[in-house]
């Protein structure tokens, strides 16, 4: 039996709706993925029906080999220097334009490792790339702080907290103009349980640039764990004006208000979120559990919001409990 949270929840609807959900017949019952052929019937076929083999056919297999990464050009500190040798006193031209086209080429390879688009980059890859460009003095110092702050991200993702920190430290330090760093070391407070530290990070990248809308999201999430709904809807609200097509925002707004017991708002909420994602199985929970625990007179609505959202995400069941003929609702973490 799981603890109740807050209401109870109309007992036959509930209760209905849910037995409902495990009887609904099942259209493909012998286990095939659907669009996949009928199954063989098993009636055995007569003598005179006797089964063939089917042709036997040679299968179409292509056999690739893996791709693996190739090792990272190295930045000899002294390239530079050679290439304007070549410059200043060979007499073949050409060849001194192939060592600087050789010399960029690396650069670029090493930085794109570095920078990491993809997300798709070997974590030790990053962090040796971006060290590579530190130790040669790539670029300026001030300009640095982007090495600095890519290396913390391979270094925390590791798990290795100390380097990281002390990279995110240096990376503010030699821009503290910069409001993305101070968000990115933010979430690295707040994955540590440090919201002091982690709160006065998100309120000077909110500060630097206010509509830096990840920094106001994980603000209002550490405002609601400290209870001070007031302040979360309040980021959550500059940041739907920011970004209104982004379901997410408006779910978790959904949710502080629910918190708030502004159930109506909560509900209006869950309706925007689930109008922008109709598979957000979350916000068809809250706005299930808005309209119950409000008693809204909606409770038909609320059981198949209810219902639906765990049709979508089968881990919300954990969050309905039933005593007898009594059910109860509990909310999920954000």
């Amino acid at each position: 039996m799981r603890r109740p949270f807050w209401s109870q929840l109309s007992v036959l609807l509930l209760l209905a709706a849910m037995t409902a959900g495990a009887q609904i017949p099942n259209s493909n019952q012998s286990g095939q993925p659907p669009g996949s052929p009928p199954a063989a019937s098993a009636t055995s076929a007569g003598a005179s029906e006797a089964p063939t083999a089917p042709a036997a056919t040679k299968p179409d297999v292509t056999v690739t080999a893996p791709l693996t990464e190739q090792p990272l050009p190295a930045l000899p500190p002294d390239e530079d220097v050679r290439c304007l040798e070549q410059k200043g006193f060979n007499v073949d031209v050409r060849l001194a334009s192939l060592c600087d086209q050789r010399l960029n080429w690396e650069r670029h390879t090493v930085l794109e490792a570095c920078i990491n688009r993809s997300g798709n980059t070997a974590l030790p890859r990053v962090i040796q790339a971006c060290t590579e460009l530190l130790d040669r003095n790539i670029f300026e110092r001030s300009e640095s702080y982007f090495l600095l702050a890519n290396r913390a991200s391979a270094y925390f993702a590791e798990g290795d907290k100390q380097r990281a920190l002390e990279d995110y430290n240096e990376a503010v330090k030699l821009a503290p103009h910069r409001a993305e760093l101070y968000y990115d070391r933010g979430v690295f407070y707040a994955a540590q349980s440090a919201d002091d530290a982690a709160l006065r990070d998100f309120d000077k990248a909110i500060g630097i640039d206010p509509k830096l809308v990840p920094a106001l999201r994980q603000r209002a999430k550490l405002y609601q764990a400290r209870g001070d709904f007031s302040s979360a809807r309040a980021d959550y609200s500059q940041a739907i004006g920011l970004q209104p097509k982004t379901a997410l925002l408006w779910s978790e707004r959904g949710y502080v208000c629910l918190r708030q017991h502004d159930y109506q708002s909560a509900v209006r909420d869950e309706a925007q979120a689930i109008q922008l994602d109709p598979k957000l199985a979350r916000a068809y929970f809250l706005r299930g559990a808005a309209a119950a625990f409000g008693g809204l007179g909606d409770h038909a609505n609320a059981v198949s919001d209810i219902h639906t959202a765990v049709h979508l995400d089968p881990s919300l069941d954990r969050y309905v409990a039933t005593k007898g003929k009594t059910a109860f609702l509990a909310l999920p973490p954000l």
